[in-house]
């Protein structure tokens, strides 16, 4: 007998599961996570998880709510362009960290960078953010 490989559709299997987890974008955006920053951050999470169709998705999202083409190009080599403010920089290196979870990266240092330019309140609210792109990259990744 074969093993039944389809794709399981969670939102149809967890429909109510999957609608609340949808609430919290809303919820850090009620809070104050600017959309830029979120759409930012959820799409450099995606291109590191290699989710195509995140990647796709918040690449539209953050072009209609006035991103440049030029930055969301040169997002992945962040480190290296002069397109992000010092502020974003911070962001995107503590996404990353929690993403790859390296266990010899410095918490208190990349915390440190972030307070210099975010209050502890949004700095949770990015970690929620991190936290929520990659269980939405891990979910659609899971139907391929």
């Amino acid at each position: 007998m074969e093993a039944d490989t389809k794709a399981i559709v969670h939102e149809t299997q967890l429909p109510d599961l999957m609608t609340h987890l949808g609430q919290t974008h809303a919820l850090m955006a009620e809070k104050g996570l600017p959309p830029s920053l979120s759409h930012l951050i959820e799409l450099r999470i995606s291109q590191i998880n290699e989710c195509a169709y995140c990647v796709k998705m918040h690449s539209r999202d953050a072009r209609r709510d006035g991103e440049t083409s030029e930055r969301l190009d040169r997002l992945a080599a962040w480190k290296h362009v002069s397109d992000f403010s010092a502020a974003e920089k911070a962001a995107f290196a503590w996404a990353e960290a929690l993403t790859y979870l390296d266990r010899d990266a410095d918490y208190a240092s990349l915390r440190g960078n972030l307070r210099k330019h975010y209050s502890d309140e949004m700095i949770s609210l990015m970690t929620t953010c991190v936290g929520m792109i990659n269980l939405w990259n891990r979910v659609q990744i899971s139907k391929y």
